[in-house]
């Protein structure tokens, strides 16, 4: 440590983007990826920082380690994102996709290395102290600090993504495809199946809102979606429940004649999602039989 040396803040900053674009790349062809790789880059991200006996900004007040941690998150999940959207850019999508994505890819080293999914997709059950059984939340499952960090780093704000995300206690939940069909064809403000459930009640429940919405919107089951997503996740995501409850028609109805197709982030963030949705859940089969159906529509 510089004990007679004080650093500036601006200086730091922009030396921290270079790092981590340098690092990321570097930890992901060794196969380090996600929550793993996150923490990688701590080390090389406070060798810029720990030199220094103090850092300033301009007005002379110091940095403290906890802001400069923000500020560490912040880099690691813009060059995260480019890595996931390669060759795209990521700016170009909704906080609610960048924060999905994230999300996926900082669970993906808990995928790969087989400790456990971060998702129930059937119910598992535990012994109550009462005796009987207490069930487990369907959904992917991040501590809440860790989701808080990662929405802040890639300036969402999980209060306002509420249809997407749900927070209980110390643990934050991205919410399967099945449970955001009520909110995603306007039923129910959003209401979500009660956690706990078996994911094939949930999948019952798809043919349920399907069936509401073909009742209360004849347009649906006739000529088109009543409501196309207002982000390319929730289009996307309305495209997948079509396909999941056999509505093969509507979701053509909604690629080709609502245009929800042509846009051409619809499929590049979709893509990126059939890679990130573990392997056997029902939303990357669902998004990969959305992609498998794109040559056909003529898109």
């Amino acid at each position: 440590m510089r004990t007679d040396e004080v650093g500036d803040c601006r200086d730091v900053l922009q030396k921290l983007p270079r790092r981590m674009h340098e690092w990321m790349p570097r930890l992901a062809e060794e196969g380090v990826v996600g929550a793993d790789a996150i923490f990688a880059c701590l080390g090389p991200a406070l060798e810029i920082f720990s030199p220094y006996s103090r850092v300033e900004k301009a007005g002379g007040d110091a940095v403290t380690l906890k802001e400069y941690l923000e500020q560490v998150w912040a880099a690691v999940a813009k060059e995260a994102l480019t890595m996931i959207f390669a060759g795209a850019d990521a700016t170009g999508f909704e906080e609610d996709a960048r924060l999905t994505a994230m999300w996926l890819w900082t669970l993906s080293a808990g995928y790969a290395n087989g400790n456990g999914d971060g998702t129930e997709e059937e119910e598992a059950e535990d012994e109550a102290e009462d005796g009987g059984k207490r069930a487990k939340s369907a959904g992917f499952v991040l501590e809440y600090d860790a989701a808080r960090k990662i929405a802040q780093g890639l300036g969402a704000h999980l209060e306002n993504l509420s249809n997407v995300v749900e927070v209980s206690g110390e643990q934050a939940r991205l919410l399967p495809v099945a449970e955001r069909a009520r909110h995603l064809f306007g039923k129910d403000e959003g209401k979500v199946t009660q956690p706990g459930r078996k994911m094939r009640e949930a999948q019952m429940d798809l043919f349920k809102v399907l069936q509401e919405v073909e009742e209360t919107t004849p347009s649906f089951g006739e000529t088109k979606v009543g409501r196309v997503g207002e982000t390319v996740l929730d289009r996307i995501h309305q495209s997948m429940i079509p396909f999941a409850a056999g509505r093969g028609e509507a979701m053509k109805r909604l690629l080709v004649e609502d245009g929800v197709g042509r846009d051409q982030r619809f499929w590049r963030l979709a893509q990126a999602l059939a890679a990130l949705y573990p392997t056997g859940t029902d939303e990357r089969r669902w998004v990969e039989g959305v992609l498998a159906r794109k040559r056909g529509l003529g898109l």
